[in-house]
């Protein structure tokens, strides 16, 4: 059975060939400033401008947890914000991560995944702000992406940040 490819390198940056979907994890209350979403806004404004024009208009969208949204950055390049966290971190009510709602929006990711012919691209997706660990994140992945026959690499950073 195909397994989920690790590497060191910038999430951002894949170098494979084909169509690709760069997918991380975003906020349920519009934050977009701090962890991955400022290595994609470095390459691409467009990830940043299509989040925050969908959490405006989020009462007739869809916006909400376990939703997710492509955004077209290069001609073989997408960018999945996917909502897997609720709130930001503050104080201490506990990590914002919700793990069923990542499971969903990788269930969702699979088919946009699928229609691209897309290889997936990602960071330890709710792993960094939102909190979460990768033993629980790990096995969505799995079962919602390379289970269904999609390419995986998961990017650590090389300077271990």
């Amino acid at each position: 059975m195909p397994e989920i490819t690790y590497v060191r390198g910038d999430a951002t940056a894949p170098s494979v060939k084909g169509a690709k979907v760069i997918a991380h994890v975003c906020n349920d209350v519009g934050g977009w400033g701090k962890g991955f979403v400022l290595a994609v806004s470095r390459r691409w404004p467009e990830p940043e401008a299509a989040y925050r024009a969908w959490h405006r208009a989020r009462a007739s969208n869809g916006f909400g947890l376990g939703a997710v949204q492509l955004v077209r950055v290069e001609p073989y390049v997408w960018v999945a914000n996917m909502i897997g966290q609720r709130g930001t971190r503050t104080g201490g009510k506990g990590a914002p991560v919700r793990y069923e709602a990542i499971d969903t929006a990788l269930g969702r990711l699979a088919g946009h995944a699928a229609e691209l012919g897309a290889s997936v691209h990602m960071p330890r997706i709710g792993c960094g702000l939102a909190g979460g660990t990768w033993s629980r994140v790990e096995p969505l992945v799995t079962e919602r992406l390379v289970r269904q026959g999609i390419s995986v690499t998961v990017y650590d950073h090389g300077d271990g940040a």
